[in-house]
């Protein structure tokens, strides 16, 4: 039986876990790394849940991200912090959704907009930062 902690499941006492039923040892993860959960049930991937939104199920494993994605909307933050900075949601390739910052120009974020990965966790807010794949208005030059 498996439980849910945090973003990382664990094993029970007398079960085994390995590579064999995809889940990740604490110890083995990456610090620069996306993990995000995916129901064995229906096979929905999903970013920081205990329950899969399809089916409800409680299964879930833990995977890796590819770390692209698509930005599906960006707007920009002028409260709480001393300079303006731009929250984003990205689409994964996985097919979840994750909340982040793009790096970049403020107004050269628009939705549709390649990005990848560039650190898992800001270190203020917590948030993964991403950064654009490409140059924004590459097209007009």
């Amino acid at each position: 039986m498996y439980h849910y902690s945090g973003s990382v499941a664990h094993a029970d006492a007398g079960s085994t876990a390995g590579s064999a039923t995809g889940l990740l040892e604490p110890g083995a993860r990456d610090q620069d790394a996306l993990y995000f959960q995916r129901c064995t049930w229906c096979g929905t991937a999903m970013f920081h849940r205990v329950l899969c939104p399809v089916c409800r199920g409680s299964e879930l494993r833990t995977e890796r991200s590819a770390g692209t994605g698509t930005v599906r909307h960006s707007t920009v933050v002028h409260r709480n912090t001393p300079a303006a900075r731009n929250v984003s949601l990205i689409e994964m390739s996985e097919g979840f959704v994750v909340r982040g910052r793009v790096m970049g120009p403020l107004i050269g974020i628009h939705g549709g907009d390649r990005v990848r990965l560039s650190t898992a966790k800001d270190p203020v807010r917590g948030e993964p930062v991403f950064q654009l794949v490409d140059e924004p208005y590459s097209a007009w030059s």
